[in-house]
């Protein structure tokens, strides 16, 4: 490259021969690098150094200050020749000393490389060796296995001398010989798994297995028929057996899973055994109950509504069995009742010969209470024993109850069939009805269904039974002529009282399980009653005795039924409104005799008050002055007359007390009425009023004639 001057520019001349060879770097605008924004900053850059700026402003020449320049930098150079050649001694051993180094670190990488080689395989190795332990302890592992399986293969398939001679030589009841049954019977079913999988070695242990089966199977068949043998001596308690039995239930569960023909065997034996035995025991037992019961029992002419003397003659003169000595007990609960209570319910059954030796006799729900309460206990240790040792539950448990307890439970609904269809003890068939319901929660409290068809079955028979005898005792009130039942008297009728001691007692007994029949048919009864009672009343020539009458037998219905029912019972209820309704009209009733006159002329003048028109008895003085000194004169005789007439009238003490209660009080009432009306305006002016007298004072003297309680 040439660079020629002109006048105006100076202009760079390239030669075309050192074209291809000129490398201008960062100044080469032909190639694609190049960035006119990167120059501009290049020559920015150049312009804002301190010599450049300092040169720049001094105006120096430019030419003048480069030769200045180019002269230091040869005069900087010689210097720095002179020395390097001072130093060349020094930088020759420095050369060395490199040439040196150079060489030992040659070796060192050579060393290095060695090593790096060495690990290479060494880490190859460890590769190599942790690939053989994992396979190794693959190997390990699987053999492990295999020898667990092959172990509890041979232990399983080993048959130790110890289980071959227990067998054989150990008695059943020996702790021994069950463990070694246990062993037993696992060898067995291992057995028969090897032998779905075709496994050889078990060919050589199948033959002393099946013998050693075959020697089990024969002497436990032996020891239980023998245990079930025993069941059938005479006296025995067949508890104790059972007891032994369940002890070595595994016996029956070893015969039921190898051998089911010995199994069935004895499971058909027990039931015939057990059901034998059961119902000869039933049988027996039942048979010695009936002996103990009450001769005098309730028949078809025993109802509420007969006379008392009707059945009576007709017994005297065609039989010699003495007839009931009072029907009214029939209809009474008395201590009956106590036979529900919890104590009596669960306790101990009758033992018949020692109630025969006592001379001892019992209502028919006392034997009823007893014989089932021994069915209850019974039925519920055999279902227990039955689930339990025959390994059943469910209907098949269901099933195996009734096998065994169905002849029994039949032979006791036909004895029952045959004695209700002639009972007319309504109390006793009741009983026995709630006699059932709590055994039956006690049944479903223990958790026992096996009995629950029969507590249906019985209740199906005495509820139908119940209601007949109702309806016949509602019939018989409702039939009875009041002009047969012989004189009149007002005291309580013993028909009223028959209901009242019946109707107290089943509502006393309803009140546990309540029974919406039985509360409707005492509804019935009891308006049947109150017709009675006003049919009677009606036989009564006068009111008052009617009301008498009346008020006793309501008086007396009413004490016993809040004596022995609840308070707050419809019968109660009823019963309440009525004593209450002819009490208030009887008080009236005697009241009227001695005192008519002033009562009448309260009534009277109470009225025209009402009405403004009090002025018309103005004229009434002769009257009013009749009442005032009547009254005054004979009204102590009269309160005493009366208070012993009604303490005659009434036999409860208590409600004549009441009776006379309430007429004195309302005896005051129409005095202080009477008292009243002479202080109006219109007699205020009649002498005969000084004659009153003063109502405190008639309130004391009354208070005299009250009998105390």
């Amino acid at each position: 490259t040439s660079v020629s001057a002109d006048s105006e520019t100076l202009r760079p001349t390239y030669h075309p021969r050192n074209i291809a060879n000129l490398n201008l770097g960062e100044l080469d605008i032909t190639t694609d690098e190049f960035i006119l924004d990167e120059v501009d900053i290049h020559i920015q850059a150049n312009l804002e150094d301190d010599l450049v700026k300092e040169a720049l402003k001094t105006g120096v020449d430019l030419r003048q200050y480069s030769k200045q320049v180019e002269a230091e930098l040869q005069r900087i150079e010689q210097a720095s020749i002179k020395d390097y050649i001072k130093e060349s001694q020094n930088i020759a051993l420095l050369h060395n000393q490199i040439t040196a180094c150079d060489s030992i670190l040659e070796r060192m990488e050579g060393m290095l490389s060695g090593f790096q080689s060495d690990l290479s395989s060494i880490s190859s190795e460890i590769q190599t060796l942790q690939q053989q332990s994992v396979s190794m302890n693959v190997r390990l592992k699987n053999r492990q296995a295999v020898r667990s399986h092959l172990s509890q293969l041979v232990d399983e398939l080993v048959v130790p001398g110890a289980m071959i001679s227990t067998i054989l030589d150990s008695p059943v009841t020996e702790q021994e010989f069950l463990e070694q049954l246990h062993e037993l019977n696992t060898k067995i079913n291992f057995a028969k798994e090897l032998s779905f999988r075709e496994t050889l070695a078990c060919s050589d242990i199948q033959d002393i297995v099946d013998r050693l089966k075959l020697k089990a199977v024969s002497k436990i068949r032996e020891f239980i028929l023998q245990k079930i043998y025993s069941f059938r001596k005479p006296m025995t308690n067949y508890q104790i057996p059972q007891n032994t039995l369940l002890k070595y239930r595994f016996f029956y569960q070893f015969l039921l899973a190898n051998e089911r023909t010995v199994a069935k065997e004895i499971r058909d034996e027990y039931v015939d055994t057990m059901s034998k035995i059961y119902y000869s025991y039933f049988k027996s037992y039942s048979g010695r109950l009936l002996k103990v019961q009450y001769e005098e029992v309730a028949d078809k002419d025993d109802l509420m509504g007969v006379e008392d003397t009707a059945k009576k003659d007709i017994l005297h003169g065609f039989f010699s069995k003495p007839s009931l000595k009072s029907r009214n007990t029939i209809f009474t609960l008395g201590q009956r009742g106590a036979i529900l209570s919890p104590a009596e319910l669960e306790g101990p059954i009758l033992v018949p010969h020692t109630a025969q030796r006592g001379d001892s006799r019992y209502p028919y729900e006392t034997l009823f209470r007893s014989q089932h309460y021994a069915l209850l206990d019974n039925g519920c240790r055999e279902y227990l024993f039955l689930s339990d040792f025959f390994m059943v539950a469910g209907n098949s448990a269901l099933d195996l109850f009734n096998s065994i307890m169905g002849k029994t439970l039949s032979m006791f609904l036909k004895s029952m069939s045959t004695y209700v269809s002639d009972c007319y003890d309504s109390i006793a068939v009741f009983l026995c009805i709630h006699i059932i319901l709590r055994f039956r929660a006690i049944t479903a409290k223990r958790n026992i269904p096996a009995l629950d068809k029969y507590w249906e079955a019985v209740l199906e028979l005495l509820w139908p039974r119940f209601e007949l005898i109702l309806e016949m005792n509602i019939s018989s009130i409702r039939n009875t002529d009041p002009q047969k039942l012989g004189v009149l008297d007002t005291r309580p009728h013993y028909i009223t009282r028959r209901y009242a001691e019946f109707s107290s007692a089943i509502v006393s007994i309803n009140q546990t399980f309540p029974n919406e029949r039985t509360n409707a048919l005492l509804g019935q009864l009891q308006i049947e009653v109150e017709n009675f009672v006003l049919k009677m009343a009606a036989e009564f020539p006068s009111r008052r005795d009617q009301l008498i009458f009346l008020i006793n037998n309501y008086d007396m219905m009413l004490s016993v039924l809040m004596e022995r029912a609840a308070d707050d019972s419809k019968e109660v209820e009823g019963f309440q409104q009525l004593l209450l309704a002819r009490t208030q009209e009887f008080i009236e009733e005697i009241l009227s005799p001695p005192f008519g006159g002033m009562i009448a002329f309260v009534k009277e003048a109470e009225a025209l008050m009402e009405k403004g028109q009090l002025d018309r008895l103005k004229n009434d003085e002769a009257r009013i002055t009749q009442l005032v000194r009547g009254f005054s004169s004979t009204w102590k005789q009269s309160v005493e007359a009366m208070s012993q007439d009604v303490m005659r009238s009434f036999t409860n003490f208590k409600n004549g007390t009441s009776i006379i209660q309430g007429a004195l009080t309302q005896l005051i009432q129409y005095y202080h009425g009477f008292h009243k009306v002479l202080n109006q305006p219109t007699f205020r002016s009649l002498a005969v009023r000084s004659e009153l007298i003063n109502l405190h004072h008639l309130m004391v003297e009354v208070k005299k004639h009250k009998p105390n309680f």
